[in-house]
């Protein structure tokens, strides 16, 4: 199993970033897909969520409006589309799989490399 991350970076405020997650190793339809941060000194956060059939998302309320997930299921890859960036967004940001509760797959959870996102002047 792998979940490979990309698209950090260092990104001036109001810039954006996408951020992309391939999988590969397990039916990744069947997988609810996250997107979480860490800033330093903080607990993880979840940030986004899009349930395994693709048409149902969550958002933490500070990402609401300028943060998009979307996963294309043909690709196994998960995007995190960043907008209108602020630097309290800085933070390591993780790719989760987590297996729905609708398949035999459940209680599987997978978590990917951190990916660093740098948001200052």
């Amino acid at each position: 199993v792998q979940l490979v991350e990309s698209g950090g970076g260092l990104v001036q405020p109001g810039g954006s970033l996408r951020l992309s997650c391939a999988a590969s190793g397990f039916t990744f339809s069947t997988y609810d897909m996250s997107w979480y941060r860490q800033a330093p000194g903080e607990e993880r956060e979840l940030v986004a969520t899009i349930i395994s059939a693709g048409g149902s998302t969550d958002y933490a309320d500070s990402v609401k409006g300028r943060f998009t997930i979307s996963r294309d299921n043909a690709k196994n890859t998960v995007y995190l589309q960043m907008n209108n960036l602020k630097p309290e967004d800085t933070a390591v940001y993780y790719c989760n799989a987590r297996c729905s509760k609708l398949f035999t797959c459940y209680g599987r959870n997978y978590w990917a490399k951190w990916t660093l996102v740098t948001v200052s002047s």
